[in-house]
């Protein structure tokens, strides 16, 4: 277990991105919370205001030996819009910009080099920020699992399912059983 490494990223609402990442095979932990703004220990509901400076993100601990953070990184880019500036569908703000938070110089560089590998997928430019991680500020209990904890919800079947069902397809490999 000394060999876990941590990941932050950010892609619109926290609850997308953690229903995708949290089902791959050699994520020991996921975190939903706010990270790359100005306000400490912000609670969501001024962070849904915009005027933090954070974005709604998720850390991962990972064991990169099961999979690497070129991996998370590639699968986190294909699996929400990272064209679109402060938002996603119809979430919009600067709190649901896509950002990926590197810990160190290495994370940074293969963050770069999968963003050239995935840009050819989308017909616009990719603007997902690349910041150094800062802090991360936990969300609020409510907000963690929040997909299996609440699939019958309306946002989980329109937003989230068909971006679980498209890992699904795309990453059948990688997922745990």
């Amino acid at each position: 277990m000394e060999n876990l490494q941590v990941a932050t990223f950010g892609g619109g609402c926290f609850w997308c991105i953690e229903a995708v990442i949290q089902r791959l095979k050699g994520v020991e932990s996921l975190k939903s919370g706010y990270s790359g703004g100005f306000i400490k220990n912000p609670p969501y509901r001024e962070v849904c205001t915009g005027r933090t400076g954070h974005a709604e993100v998720i850390q991962v601990t990972f064991n990169p030996d099961i999979i690497s953070y070129h991996d998370l990184v590639f699968i986190f880019m294909t699996s929400h819009d990272p064209t679109t500036l402060n938002r996603q569908g119809a979430d919009v703000g600067t709190q649901y910009r896509s950002i990926v938070l590197y810990h160190d110089a290495e994370q940074k560089t293969i963050a770069e080099q999968v963003f050239e590998e995935v840009k050819g997928f989308y017909d616009d430019k990719i603007v997902t920020e690349i910041a150094p991680f800062e802090v991360f500020y936990e969300a609020e209990e409510d907000h963690q699992n929040y997909y299996n904890n609440n699939q019958d919800a309306r946002y989980c079947q329109i937003v989230i399912d068909p971006k679980v069902q498209k890992l699904k397809k795309m990453y059948a490999d990688k997922l745990v059983d």
